[in-house]
């Protein structure tokens, strides 16, 4: 009589325990990869924009932005889940309506790759270092477990909900205002980059006086 046995069960693949990890720390909903995303528009929305003007935000603002993310040559900003209904009419409001800024925002049933966390939880005893191999997207400022995200990401009206231990919730005005103009900043340094003239043949060394001659009297 043959005996099948069965094979050992495989511990969580790492896509699966990423999903885990954001669905059980932080109660957001994920999507089946590969790569896993996460579900915008229930708990947060995103603002994108380039990272060259994502790194000038940052520095302008300071500590007054939420969780944010980096994936290759773009930056993703977490903001309160309704934003990006809003960013039309506040464009509008801001006098950036109609300009090309390469600004965008994910909301209902967008997705957003999910970056590795810092850190991902073991049992006792388990000979694992806890940690997420790297993946294409990564955190800036990551989200904190076990602490209310939610309430602390930039929104159109923050509230006394929205306070933090820093103060207020940042202002979602203030960011699109600020992420607009670094948008645009960057955008003109392209365009002038990639439309700089030509030195003309001749004008790069330096010219030497050509000799002129003097009648003699």
């Amino acid at each position: 009589m043959t005996v099948t046995v069965p094979l050992p069960r495989s511990p969580l693949d790492g896509g699966e325990a990423l999903a885990r990890w954001y669905e059980h720390e932080l109660g957001w909903a994920t999507a089946a990869g590969p790569p896993v995303q996460l579900v915008t528009g229930l708990r947060f929305d995103v603002l994108e924009l380039p990272a060259t003007a994502g790194r000038a935000v940052l520095r302008r603002l300071g500590a007054a932005t939420g969780p944010v993310a980096l994936r290759g040559r773009r930056m993703r900003l977490l903001v309160a889940a309704g934003s990006a209904e809003e960013l039309p009419g506040l464009l509008d409001w801001l006098e950036w309506g109609g300009i090309s800024l390469d600004l965008a925002m994910l909301g209902t049933d967008g997705r957003m790759t999910a970056p590795a966390p810092p850190v991902l939880p073991v049992s006792p005893g388990a000979r694992q270092d806890g940690r997420f191999p790297p993946g294409p997207s990564v955190w800036l400022r990551a989200p904190e477990p076990g602490r209310e995200v939610e309430s602390s990401l930039p929104a159109l009206r923050p509230s006394l909900r929205g306070r933090t231990a820093e103060g207020v919730a940042p202002c979602l005005a203030r960011l699109v205002a600020v992420a607009a103009a670094e948008c645009h900043r960057a955008r003109l340094l392209t365009a002038a980059r990639t439309h700089r003239p030509e030195p003309a043949a001749g004008t790069g060394a330096q010219q030497r006086p050509t000799p002129q001659r003097f009648a003699s009297s």
